[in-house]
């Protein structure tokens, strides 16, 4: 009797442990990974590969147009929505139809087939600068070292630095600081900048970001003189800002820059000349920290990472919103060689672009790439 009462505890505890390698054979924080998700026990997706990108699900649909053959790819990742929307148009026999925008078009070079030969690419091959992709760029809370206790301009002052930035290039793509968090799991608080050297390669693991940028905020110190009958009041005002450049690839600060406004240039007269002086301090030192940011990031090459391989089937976790198109052709290099002569290992070629900012590459010269392997954009064949 006692024996045999243990056999269902022993079966219990074997699933539980299956359960458990299971579970942990995929990161929570991959980028790319198979469903099913909740929609996916609905019927019309029952039977149907779902993949999740940035939180939002795709449904991996046979591409009507790669039915002949020639350039087209062989799949498409339609979204949940419009794919029950209108799944007929995906069924089994499926019509073509008219190419979209993102797929090469007639008379662009078809992709070569992966060659026999596995040699190492020189990287004596230049990649291109030429073509506008897009950095990605988070830039988290700042630090309120004001005065004021009722004063918090932390956020603003992020958010408005990513407005300065974004008017005076158009070669960076800012990442939601709140969508971090989220992803993090993080309350209200704000993240430090020691966290973020911690976290800063997985960041560019999962959403290929660049640089992160973190800093403190000191003022605005405001002063004023008061006014006698024949003059008004006036003041003046002045700020600081420090800030780092955290390189997400190596996980270290790259850059320290700090900006100040001049104090003469923010002397206000009259009514609420203190508040009118505090915003022309904001301005001043704002335009100042994007130009010195701008130029650093100028600076850096772009690149992107492997965010999953399937077969032939590269997956990037940068697509249109970086810049990328149909046909670019990109150099493979392994991360832990980097910066080594010759390190270039092979080329892939962009497929299509889908997703908020993914797409998917192919394999065209050298050797098969790696998850998280880094790709340098090379030249442009297609629009």
């Amino acid at each position: 009797m006692k024996s045999s009462g243990t056999k269902p505890q022993h079966l219990v505890f074997l699933l539980f442990f299956l359960f458990l390698i299971s579970a942990c054979s995929t990161p929570s924080w991959f980028p790319i990974k198979k469903g099913p998700p909740h929609k996916a026990k609905m019927k019309e997706l029952i039977d149907k590969e779902v993949i999740i990108i940035d939180r939002q699900e795709y449904v991996k649909v046979l591409n009507p147009q790669g039915a002949g053959g020639g350039h087209q790819p062989k799949y498409l990742y339609i979204p949940v929505e419009e794919y029950l929307a209108e799944r007929d148009l995906y069924s089994a026999k499926m019509p073509r139809l008219e190419p979209e925008k993102d797929q090469i078009e007639e008379g662009s070079p078809t992709l070569s087939p992966i060659t026999s030969v596995r040699e190492t690419i020189s990287t004596s091959v230049p990649i291109s600068p030429i073509i506008p992709l897009k950095k990605k760029v988070l830039i988290a809370h700042f630090d309120d070292r004001t005065l004021s206790q009722d004063e918090t301009l932390g956020d603003w002052l992020a958010e408005k630095l990513m407005k300065e930035m974004a008017q005076r290039s158009s070669n960076v793509l800012f990442v939601d600081y709140q969508m971090i968090k989220e992803f993090l799991q993080k309350g209200r608080e704000p993240l430090s900048g020691d966290e973020f050297l911690k976290i800063s390669k997985m960041l560019n693991e999962v959403f290929g970001i660049h640089i992160i940028i973190t800093g403190e905020l000191s003022g605005p110190y405001v002063f004023t003189t008061k006014g006698t009958k024949d003059q008004e009041t006036a003041s003046t005002a002045i700020m600081k800002i420090e800030t780092r450049m955290i390189d997400t690839l190596s996980g270290t600060i790259t850059k320290s820059l700090s900006a100040q406004n001049p104090i003469v240039p923010t002397k206000e007269r009259g009514l609420f000349s203190d508040e009118k002086a505090k915003g022309k301090a904001f301005d001043l030192t704002l335009s100042e920290l994007s130009r010195s940011l701008l130029r650093e990031l100028n600076r850096l090459d772009w690149f992107c990472r492997i965010a999953k391989i399937e077969g032939e089937t590269i997956y990037l976790n940068a697509g249109k919103l970086s810049g990328v198109k149909v046909g670019d052709v990109l150099a493979v290099f392994d991360p832990q060689r980097l910066g080594e002569k010759g390190d270039a290992k092979g080329k892939i070629q962009i497929l299509t672009t889908f997703g908020t900012d993914a797409s998917i590459g192919k394999p065209i010269d050298g050797n098969k790439p790696d998850a998280l392997d880094i790709l340098k954009f090379l030249e442009r064949r297609g629009s």
